[in-house]
């Protein structure tokens, strides 16, 4: 299991965070100042840190240079949202700047893509009953190949990145869509209804009334 550091000094944001990315399937530490971050860094090994910049005792920017001796990939999540603070950062390393608030499943996203881009995550998904060839974008249930079109395949993709969490249906039409959400469900609901009925899934990937859907993977 890949392992994220977070460190945080508001600890309902940090909890947010670290609960998040828990029912992702990632194992994370808190830290609420960056001495204990700096300490828990050197006591053992991470996969990703999640940093803020204005933390207590040890900077951000400080533990930045320390992570860069660690090769240890960072993420900037931080109020400090300038565009002379984000050059600030990229230019120290960071592999990406987030500034608050941010949506869960922007946030989830782009810790994938780094851990992707660290080869920390491999090309084959596995959930349920399902395994996801990246590479070859070949869906397998049970061992039986599973045609899917275009889009419910990036439909799956966006569920089983984003297990046992809420997801607005504006939100997966504009994550699957790339397009602006204008109010017309009809397109979600079509889609996730006949990929529910291709893998048999209608036990798990669940209606929410009155704001989208939800792929169960622990029931």
């Amino acid at each position: 299991m890949l392992k994220i550091l977070i460190a945080e000094d508001e600890e309902p944001i940090a909890n947010l965070i670290r609960v998040n990315l828990k029912k992702a399937g990632y194992e994370c530490i808190c830290a609420y100042d960056g001495e204990e971050a700096a300490n828990l860094m050197e006591e053992g090994h991470y996969d990703l840190l999640l940093l803020d910049i204005m933390l207590p005792k040890i900077s951000g920017y400080e533990l930045m240079e320390y992570a860069k001796t660690l090769s240890l990939p960072v993420i900037f999540i931080t109020a400090m949202g300038t565009t002379n603070h984000k050059v600030t950062g990229l230019k120290m390393g960071a592999e990406d700047y987030i500034t608050k608030p941010f949506e869960i499943v922007e946030l989830l996203a782009r810790v994938e893509a780094v851990l992707r881009r660290y080869h920390k995550i491999g090309k084959i998904i596995k959930v349920l009953d399902v395994e996801i060839d990246l590479s070859s974008r070949i869906v397998l249930q049970n061992g039986q190949q599973v045609l899917l079109t275009l889009k419910e395949y990036e439909l799956l993709l966006f569920f089983v990145r984003n297990p046992n969490i809420a997801l607005y249906r504006e939100v997966i039409y504009e994550q699957v869509w790339e397009k602006e959400y204008t109010g017309d469900s009809r397109t979600v609901d079509l889609h996730v209804q006949r990929l529910k009925k291709k893998l048999g899934w209608e036990g798990h990937i669940c209606a929410i009334y009155k704001i989208g859907y939800r792929l169960e993977t622990s029931l």
